[in-house]
């Protein structure tokens, strides 16, 4: 292909990726706001339930994303089977990763909210995990089979799955918060089964649709289900443990700025969830091109095609800039609009506008980052992502952060200081890594 032709393969393909990652995070603003209308205290239970929540369900759709490489080069190579074995392998280690992460989940529900954290929020919060905890498995079940679907590029089914469980989402909550249609007004407990029975939806959609794949060519999908294999499984793991890992150091990183901000007074978590939810959404478009990246990056290894994979990774890192660089000037312009959204509570407009000055500050480095990453795992390489991410966040980023928020008294604008500062690392790390990468793909793979 030529330029024009790699980059609108790579619309076509990242195109319905993002839209299922603004479908996934629509799906969480969604709760929020519906929430919103009940208090403040019920915002920042739901937010800091979901920061609970998050690292480690996260950390098991991250075992997952091994699926990217492995599919996509099997793709490449055109070994349709093949794929179909990978997303066996990838099905067994998400019923395996269940029950641990469950557990996991519980455990961090009695550990943070705890001490420290404001009564109401922190009861409100175990009552929201109780349920929230039950889509796990229907949850990793959907991160298999996306995974499988993005491989083999049949992605559409993906935003349709998220798209229409939005809808199912949306209904659910309004008559499950509010008490409508005869059902019991269950408040931030409602929000969270409807989002079970949503990610139900969503698991079955996504597995309907690789059997119709399947069934296209002549192949059904349950009929010739691959065993248990063992080494496929070590192989998935050594991919899936460091993206995993990553993706949990990444999405904990915040999370912990979540529970330094529910040590702050409840104006001040509510801001941070709402600034935390503005950022996350825009981040949704280069998590989606990520993926897309990842898939382009690894048809292209898989075919032996190493310009192609060079071409693939920049356009997508470009791509993903571009839009973030759309998104600071959006944070920048009309930020009381932004909030409003949310609430009409002036004190936290006040401190949100300010904040949102910052997030826009790390909107590029924010794409740059995310897309590299994808960009490396259609390489094979999850490592380094996941030690970067270690120390961006870890090391120098939160540390950072509550040094300016509690030790100078900065506040909210010293948390979000940190994290300005370990994105903008972050991204230059790892744009560094991938040009190091790629030369030394030019020694390995030939040019076709």
């Amino acid at each position: 292909m030529n330029l024009w032709q790699e980059l609108w393969h790579l619309l076509k393909l990242a195109s319905p990726i993002v839209l299922s990652e603004l479908g996934w995070m629509t799906m969480g603003i969604v709760d929020l706001i519906m929430v919103g209308k009940l208090s403040p205290v019920a915002i920042g239970a739901v937010g800091l339930g979901n920061a609970i929540y998050y690292g480690p369900s996260l950390f098991g759709i991250g075992l997952l994303l091994g699926l990217d490489t492995l599919i996509a080069q099997a793709w490449g190579r055109r070994d349709f089977d093949e794929c179909h074995r990978w997303l066996a392998q990838g099905v067994y280690l998400a019923v395996a990763a269940t029950v641990p992460l469950m557990l996991l989940v519980m455990g961090g529900a009695l550990l943070f909210t705890g001490h420290g954290v404001n009564a109401q929020v922190s009861g409100l919060t175990r009552s929201f995990l109780v349920y929230l905890n039950l889509s796990t498995l229907p949850l990793l079940v959907y991160g298999a089979f996306r995974r499988y679907l993005q491989g083999v590029g049949r992605v559409r089914p993906i935003s349709f799955a998220l798209i229409s469980a939005n809808l199912v989402n949306w209904g659910l909550n309004w008559a499950l918060i509010y008490g409508h249609l005869g059902l019991p007004a269950l408040g931030v407990r409602g929000s969270a089964i409807s989002t079970c029975f949503a990610r139900v939806y969503m698991a079955a959609v996504l597995v309907y649709a690789a059997w119709l794949h399947e069934k296209g060519r002549g192949h059904a999908l349950f009929a010739h289900w691959p065993r248990f294999d063992l080494r496929r499984l070590r192989m998935l793991c050594a991919l899936g443990l460091p993206a995993g890992t990553q993706v949990v150091l990444e999405v904990a990183g915040f999370g912990a700025a979540t529970i330094m901000a529910s040590h702050l007074d409840p104006i001040s978590l509510a801001t941070h969830e709402i600034v935390l939810n503005c950022a996350a959404y825009t981040y949704m478009v280069p998590l989606g091109i990520s993926a897309a990246a990842a898939v382009a990056v690894g048809h292209a290894v898989g075919a032996g095609d190493r310009p192609r994979a060079g071409r693939a990774g920049y356009l997508a890192i470009a791509l993903g800039a571009g839009f973030m660089a759309c998104m600071a000037c959006t944070f920048l312009l009309f930020p009381k609009q932004i909030l409003s959204l949310w609430t009409h509570d002036a004190q936290v407009i006040a401190l949100g506008e300010h904040i949102l000055l910052l997030v826009a500050a790390f909107q590029i480095f924010d794409g740059i980052q995310s897309v590299t990453t994808g960009a490396l795992r259609g390489m094979g390489e999850t490592r380094y992502p996941m030690w970067m991410n270690l120390g961006a966040y870890w090391i120098f980023g939160l540390p950072l952060g509550a040094l300016l928020c509690f030790g100078l008294q900065w506040q909210l604008t010293g948390l979000w200081t940190g994290l300005t500062a370990a994105l903008i690392l972050l991204a230059i790390a790892l744009l560094l890594r991938w040009r190091s990468d790629l030369r030394r793909e030019a020694a390995a793979i030939p040019a076709a």
